[in-house]
């Protein structure tokens, strides 16, 4: 099949003067690279279009594929993730991994809880600021756990995010909805073991994968897996597959959740635990990072025996499944 292949680079956007932080979703050349090397491998052939910009005027201009492996993060707007799917549905092109819907709702952590939540699936008790008055308001037990709404890669998670009263949550809201612009999240802190589920399907034949366990070392960035942590894991982070009863458990909400949520083909879900060992629900990644050296959805795969190429041929799989005429023409070609 031809595949475009849809992208944000984060050198183009460093050198267009953005920040490190403000790109840390963008992905370098070695990802997209490796995810085209893959396709090659998998009896594809990949097209590289890049940004959501380039494949607008690419689509208006005529040019079509036979789907699109879809890694756009987008840049402005809580619906940026959306909007290179949106494009393509627009023009009847199918793409890989999740719907404008799916991909808006996940976005925005306060709302995805929200459905989660009325799903029947652990999470933790939240709330949301949306001014630095409403953080006078929230009537949720300390500590607390602050941050933006609807980021992703960690912005805005760090040693700080961690508050244990009032004044506390007040000054770092305010700090948040400063740097961010955006609402903030708040929920009950939860001092338990953390784990990431990788996730392979979509609806019921959705399956966990792997579960990872997320540590930290005396070198970490305390309270959470944020930024500096994510970007700098080496000697700060440790990670192990686990598979004990309570990760067997953050599995199944992990799942329970992307099905909740209607994720596709492939992605993570966080899920961190009480003080009792109970795993609750923390957020969805339906575009999870595919960095062959450094992303946790590659590290899952790794410690499963699994190579780059195979877990970038499982998502394919996933995907024809939705679409299996595309399946059924590769076939006969």
């Amino acid at each position: 099949m031809r595949v475009g292949v849809t992208y944000d680079l984060r050198a183009d956007y460093l050198a267009l003067g953005h920040g490190e932080e403000e790109t840390a979703e963008f992905d370098s050349e070695l990802t997209i690279g490796a995810i085209c090397t893959a396709l090659i491998s998998l009896g594809h052939d990949p097209q590289r279009i890049g940004g959501v910009h380039r494949l607008a005027e690419r689509l208006v201009a005529g040019e079509r594929w036979d789907c699109v492996f879809n890694f756009c993060e987008g840049l402005k707007g809580v619906a940026r993730e959306a909007q290179a799917p949106a494009l393509l549905e627009a023009f009847d092109v199918p793409y890989v991994f999740s719907d404008p819907l799916t991909l808006s709702l996940a976005l925005d952590k306060a709302l995805a809880k929200r459905v989660v939540r009325d799903c029947g699936i652990p999470t933790a008790p939240f709330a949301v600021i949306e001014t630095s008055g409403d953080a006078s308001r929230i009537d949720l037990p300390f500590p607390l756990f602050l941050k933006p709404v609807a980021e992703g890669s960690g912005k805005g998670i760090g040693a700080q995010s961690k508050v244990t009263c009032r004044q506390e949550l007040e000054n770092v809201a305010a700090d948040l909805l400063r740097r961010f612009r955006q609402p903030v999240l708040v929920e009950a802190f939860l001092p338990g073991r953390e784990f990431t589920a990788g996730i392979i399907g979509t609806g019921s034949s959705a399956e966990v994968f792997g579960v990872m366990e997320v540590l930290w070392s005396e070198n970490a960035s305390p309270h959470g897996y944020g930024y500096e942590n994510k970007e700098h894991f080496e000697g700060r982070m440790h990670y192990r597959l686990v598979d004990d009863a309570e990760a067997q458990e953050a599995g199944r909400v992990a799942c329970d959740a992307w099905r909740a949520l209607r994720c596709r083909d492939g992605g993570r879900v966080d899920i961190r635990s009480t003080s009792s060992g109970r795993p609750q629900f923390i957020e969805v990644n339906p575009l999870a990072g595919l960095n062959p050296e450094r992303s946790d959805l590659v590290f899952i795969a790794r410690f499963q025996g699994m190579t780059y190429v195979e877990l970038i041929g499982r998502i394919m799989e996933a995907f024809l499944r939705r679409h299996p005429g595309l399946g059924a023409s590769r076939a006969a070609g």
